[in-house]
């Protein structure tokens, strides 16, 4: 079953940034589909059985603090 899970990464301001989050992202285990929304530092992610804590790990990997938005 896919999910969507949305992170708030207040530190992306440019395409690497961007780059490097969806890079780090797309190596976890059932992540599905990144996007990046860098207007609204938001981060998107699709797919089956995420995890939080590799979720967070991923965008910690990549050099930014993620808080998860809640519907």
């Amino acid at each position: 079953m896919s999910e969507t899970r949305t992170y708030s990464v207040p530190g992306m301001h440019c395409g690497h940034c961007r780059a490097a989050v969806i890079e780090e992202l797309e190596a976890v285990a059932g992540v599905e589909l990144v996007d990046v929304d860098l207007d609204a530092k938001l981060v998107t992610i699709s797919g089956a059985a995420l995890e939080e804590a590799s979720l967070r790990a991923a965008i910690g990997e990549a050099g930014y603090e993620a808080e998860e938005v809640l519907a």
